[in-house]
């Protein structure tokens, strides 16, 4: 049964990541709409970590792991760098670090 949790879990956080990061691409260079994802995938996380089994499978596994994504954040790092955008790489890890740790924080405080 927990297997179908994941599997519905991602069938919603997939798309509504791929919808989230192509509405901010088309406006912003800077890669925004991965930030956000990430961020928000944080704060879910921290509001349900200490959720039963089946919300843990549908919410944290399935729904926040399709949501958010470290290798599309890696590849914007290394494209930015490869454009010797250095600013943009420095501003982007270092915003990505400090809100997701601050998010998580924040959900984990809010169930606590």
């Amino acid at each position: 049964m927990n297997a179908l949790y994941v599997i519905l879990g991602a069938a919603i956080g997939a798309p509504l990541r791929f919808w989230i990061d192509q509405q901010l691409r088309a406006r912003h260079r800077f890669p925004y709409g991965i930030l956000v994802v990430n961020v928000v995938g944080s704060f879910i996380i921290g509001l349900v970590i200490g959720s039963g089994e089946s919300i843990h499978s549908l919410v944290t596994t399935g729904f926040a792991g399709a949501f958010t994504t470290w290798s599309t954040f890696i590849l914007d790092l290394y494209l930015a760098y490869e454009l010797k955008r250095y600013k943009e790489v420095a501003l982007n890890l270092g915003i990505s670090l400090i809100l997701g740790l601050s998010a998580a924080w924040l959900g984990i405080q809010l169930i606590s």
